[in-house]
């Protein structure tokens, strides 16, 4: 699991390799990631945006960005917390994810960036 926090927005991601939809003889490695993002600042907050980069270890990297998580735009009041899980495919049996979402601080409309936490997905294969 990795944590890190940005303004009192804490975001927690932690990664589950599917094997059921992965075909490594195709270099196709599936991995859901969890995450959860806390609120611990004094302001209520909405996510707008995400933009990620997803790195293979063959050092193809994508991208992509869009408005808010699997098709919500969460507020976040003090001490709330939201969480959704959502996937990922790569090319090759280690890579890794980074990115930020953009939020919005309700009271006065500022926008602020907050990171996610690098985090890597490994195959249980790359250890036989």
């Amino acid at each position: 699991m990795e944590t890190k926090e940005t303004l009192g927005i804490r975001v927690t991601v932690e990664t589950f390799y599917q094997e059921k939809h992965s075909s490594p003889e195709d270099q196709r490695y599936v991995h859901a990631y969890r995450i959860t993002i806390r609120n611990e600042s004094p302001e209520t907050v909405q996510l707008l945006r995400r933009h990620w980069y997803i790195r293979d270890s063959n050092f193809i990297l994508r991208e992509v960005e869009g408005e808010g998580v699997i098709g919500q735009q969460p507020v976040l009041g003090p001490g709330e917390v939201h969480e959704y899980v959502s996937w990922t495919h790569l090319l090759t049996d280690i890579g890794k994810m980074y990115g930020s979402y953009t939020m919005q601080r309700m009271r006065d409309g500022t926008l602020f960036e907050v990171r996610i936490p690098d985090f890597t997905m490994t195959a249980p294969v790359r250890f036989n």
